[in-house]
């Protein structure tokens, strides 16, 4: 249940001084009103005997929260000292119990542990006793009785207690701020580092790639360690440009471009074919999708394609993104045979993809196919943004089917180029730094 605002929040320095003179006030005129009054007794205390019974008994409360325990027991004295000499008869005892309550409070607000506790029995006992030698004085007809010094008992610590309470709702209150905001940047922290991740990631494993493919050809078929280069500028500036995009979703300018869509998967499909993997993509989505949930799935593709380029090429790989009209589904499957990850470091995609799958309250599965190869699929629940809801096919059959070499593979494999690609990738299981 939701704690008041008005329970956790402290008022600002201005209202409390005027709450504290506001309190003083109606103490003392409270027990002025009772030193003066003639109900219970013949002739009424001088003018100036009740203004300062007022004072004493009100005046410590305009400084309750500088003093707190020193306030408490100044009330308690006084209050006992005017209650035992009767300038306050016991009929009126609630004026001066009733101030002794508000410095409780105070006590039971402001000061934590022992010294609270000891100055808040201690004021208590000081007035109690003062209330006891008042009803044992020869005129004693409007005694409090055991009954009046137990409900003065009971008033002075439910005041302490709700003092107390308060403190303890306040102080709960920061802790869970601090707590929320440790978890916040915790998260944010996190969210960064898988943006980073997924930015450069799949270029870096595709430059790795090209770089161990010229580094193997240079001495064969120099002529193919131009077409590799390229790949490599091409696929740096690509990274640089992802970065930049990145880093400008944590600034304020709105300038630095928009997430990346399902319509981007054409130009992953193409990197991954220029890494010796043709891909066969097949979007069959609706125009409903919310901006979230296309940018999780174009990440999910995104690593699932970058472990195939890593730890199975050369390979053939579908990948199958489709609106089930209560979730996006996306699947990336390969026929490849996997090498196995370098020891020195387990990978965290199949992690980041778990994790973002998870935010969205989605599915997740990954392994390796019965019949060879390797699997990933997901499911993204969403609700609709308002749109059509006709499916639109986006890069339906963009890329060859599987086995069947695209353009883009058939040009890299000319003259030999396509063995070349297989023997120089054979060994980037142990330059890839994420594995399965």
């Amino acid at each position: 249940m939701p704690v008041p605002s008005i329970l956790v929040q402290r008022p600002g320095p201005a209202a409390q001084r005027a709450v504290d003179l506001l309190a003083a006030v109606a103490a003392g005129l409270l027990c002025w009103f009772a030193a003066a009054d003639t109900s219970v007794r013949a002739s009424p205390e001088p003018a100036w005997v009740a203004v300062l019974a007022g004072v004493a008994v009100g005046g410590p409360l305009a400084v309750r929260r500088r003093w707190p325990i020193v306030t408490a027991v100044a009330i308690a004295a006084s209050s006992s000292i005017l209650l035992i000499t009767r300038v306050i008869p016991n009929a009126a005892s609630p004026a001066p119990v009733t101030a002794a309550g508000v410095a409780l409070y105070t006590i039971g607000l402001l000061v934590p542990g022992r010294p609270g506790g000891a100055g808040a029995v201690t004021a208590t006992a000081v007035l109690l006793v003062g209330m006891g030698f008042s009803g044992s004085s020869a005129e004693s007809s409007d005694s409090p009785g055991a009954a009046g010094v137990v409900f003065a008992a009971l008033i002075c610590g439910a005041s302490w207690a709700i003092g107390w309470t308060l403190r303890e709702r306040r102080r709960h209150a920061r802790i869970t701020a601090t707590q929320s905001t440790a978890q916040a940047v915790a998260e944010e922290r996190l969210r960064i580092a898988r943006e980073m991740h997924d930015a450069v990631g799949h270029s870096l494993s595709l430059i790795a790639v090209k770089a161990a493919v010229a580094n193997h050809v240079a001495r064969q078929r120099p002529e193919e360690v131009g077409d590799a280069l390229e790949v490599i500028e091409s696929e740096s500036r690509g990274a640089l440009a992802e970065l930049r995009r990145v880093v400008g979703a944590l600034r304020t300018e709105p300038e630095w471009g928009t997430p990346p869509t399902l319509r981007d998967l054409g130009r992953l499909a193409e990197r991954a074919e220029s890494a010796g993997v043709p891909v066969r993509l097949d979007v069959q989505v609706g125009d409903d999708l919310p901006e979230s949930v296309t940018a999780a799935a174009y990440r999910i593709v995104q690593e699932s394609l970058t472990n195939v380029v890593r730890h199975a090429a050369p390979a053939s790989c579908r990948v199958a993104v489709e609106s089930t009209g209560a979730g996006l589904r996306i699947s990336v499957t390969d026929d490849g045979a996997r090498r196995p990850a370098p020891a020195s470091g387990g990978g965290t995609g199949l992690v980041g993809m778990q994790e973002r799958v998870a935010a969205y309250g989605g599915t997740f599965s990954a392994g390796p196919r019965p019949g060879g190869g390797f699997a990933v699929v997901a499911t993204l629940p969403y609700r609709s943004t308002g749109g059509s809801g006709k499916a639109a096919a986006v890069g339906s059959g963009h890329r060859s089917a599987a086995g069947t070499p695209s353009p883009a593979a058939a040009a890299a494999g000319k003259g030999g180029g396509a063995a070349g690609i297989g023997s120089g990738t054979a060994g980037i299981g142990e330059i890839g730094g994420i594995g399965r």
